[in-house]
């Protein structure tokens, strides 16, 4: 008799479904892992295609403007008279004891704001004489004195503000956001970041997919040289060359799709096939040369050179096209020293273009749509930092000031409230958990919802946390 078969048969009953049954649990198991696997795996046809929201969004679009450094709410935002008398004066003992900041060790002063604040708009909502034109806008405006985050160093306050988590890894807002809705652009990324002076100290994980395909991550845009990195084509190369090569790379591309169903093979096959479309869209994009003279005079924009004001104006001009989620880092706000010179200097380069942008949104019809948002990794301290001669602020991760515009939140709105002197929440605190929940909400997606699948768990930007504010909706 066969070898084989006399094995087979010389098997005891135990053991013949001990051997069956590992081999039903293996198919179960690899059929498990290749549907988590189709689960996650965009569509090669297309990853990006535009989706449905939850339910109705009231925003289409964002432009995010992180202030890369923390600038002090306390001297643009939150009057408040009270830390004004008590200028000079030790911080209470019941404040300090126990206190952790990130420089400041020995029990220091308080220190009013050197600005003056006015009452801007119907609304009268107190606005810094450092942001003037920011004033004329003002009730457009939606402030939220009140958020709390959980981080007072820069990079890991940066990727909690823009991820939700303090580690590296993490998939930013701008990411989630591209994954649950794609984009209505073919031509253009749905995620797109521009940024004035250098990179924020958290690099480019402020923009990154983390465990998202990466597809969805943010492309930076520059403002000299090829706005993205290896756009053109080589010298001595056609545009009808470089498709050729597109298409036959892409073939292969696709039969190991097929073969192997990595979700990051049908990030490569789109774009490559987007670097070729962006090769006549983006240029045409980023020379605004050609808008109207009073545009350049509204933002301060200089045709062919690098600023945040130019910044702002690509940053229309972007969802205007259809891109969903801009995000604009400028950099240079962390004042320990020459708070005052600082912030004058840092004001006169935002404060125009900002306003500018939301007035020419709102006149093309595009602010009901889009949301914009302004704010950063955490605020500053009521008390002074250094020598009195030239203050600075310290970081503050209590209660600081952000900010938003059009896209379904109400206008000429203030919500939350500091204590007298700008160091606790007094009222309506909202965690940073609770603004990404928020703004995800005005965007048409449940934040509960919007999950990935990652090493067995649902994955969300608000890990396990996470409320809508209701209040501040229009």
């Amino acid at each position: 008799m066969n070898e084989r078969l006399q094995q087979l048969l010389n098997y005891t009953r135990r053991e013949f479904f001990q051997r069956a049954g590992m081999g039903v649990g293996g198919a179960a198991l690899t059929s498990l892992l290749a549907n988590d696997l189709l689960a996650k795996t965009p569509s090669s046809a297309n990853p990006m295609a535009a989706r449905k929201s939850h339910f109705t969004p009231k925003a289409k679009n964002v432009i995010f403007l992180h202030m890369v450094g923390a600038p002090s709410h306390l001297d643009l935002y939150d009057a408040k008279p009270k830390l004004q008398e008590l200028d000079g004066e030790l911080v209470p003992d019941k404040l300090w004891e126990g206190l952790r900041l990130a420089f400041i060790r020995e029990q220091p002063k308080l220190m009013g704001s050197p600005f003056a604040f006015k009452q801007q708009g119907e609304a009268g909502i107190p606005i810094s004489e450092l942001m003037p034109h920011l004033g004329s806008v003002s009730d457009e405006l939606c402030m939220i004195h009140s958020l709390k985050t959980e981080h007072f160093n820069h990079a890991p306050a940066q990727l909690f503000f823009q991820t939700g988590f303090s580690r590296f890894g993490r998939p930013s807002l701008g990411s989630w956001v591209n994954y649950g809705l794609g984009s209505e652009n073919s031509n253009l990324p749905g995620f797109v970041v521009l940024i004035t002076g250098n990179v924020a100290g958290a690099g480019n994980s402020l923009w990154g997919s983390g465990f998202l395909p990466s597809i969805y991550q943010g492309v930076e845009f520059r403002s000299s040289g090829d706005p993205v990195l290896f756009l053109s084509n080589p010298k001595g190369m056609t545009g009808e060359d470089r498709k050729r090569i597109i298409d036959s790379v892409n073939h292969l591309n696709k039969v190991q799709l097929a073969d192997i169903g990595d979700p990051e093979i049908a990030t490569r096959i789109n774009q490559y096939e987007m670097a070729y479309r962006m090769q006549s869209a983006v240029p045409e994009l980023m020379d605004i040369s050609g808008e109207p003279k009073h545009i350049h005079e509204q933002y301060g924009t200089q045709p062919g050179k690098a600023s945040f004001a130019n910044n702002c104006l690509l940053a229309r001009r972007l969802v205007e096209r259809g891109v969903r989620f801009v995000q604009l880092f400028d950099q240079g706000w962390d004042h320990h020293g020459s708070l005052v010179n600082g912030l004058k200097k840092k004001c006169k380069q935002v404060d125009q273009p900002i306003a500018a942008l939301i007035q020419d949104l709102k006149q093309r019809g595009l602010l009901d749509d889009t949301l914009v948002v302004w704010g950063a990794e955490f605020g500053r301290t009521p008390m002074v930092q250094g020598d009195r001669k030239a203050p600075g602020r310290d970081h503050h991760k209590d209660a600081y000031t952000v900010w938003m515009a059009g896209g379904g939140v109400k206008r000429g709105f203030a919500f939350g409230k500091t204590d007298e002197i700008g160091f606790n929440v007094a009222e309506n605190p909202m965690h940073v958990n609770d603004f990404h929940a928020t703004l995800l909400h005005l965007l048409g997606m449940d934040h509960e919802q919007l999950t990935f699948k990652f090493q067995g768990l649902d994955m969300r930007i608000t890990g396990v946390a996470g409320n809508v504010v209701p209040e501040i909706i229009a």
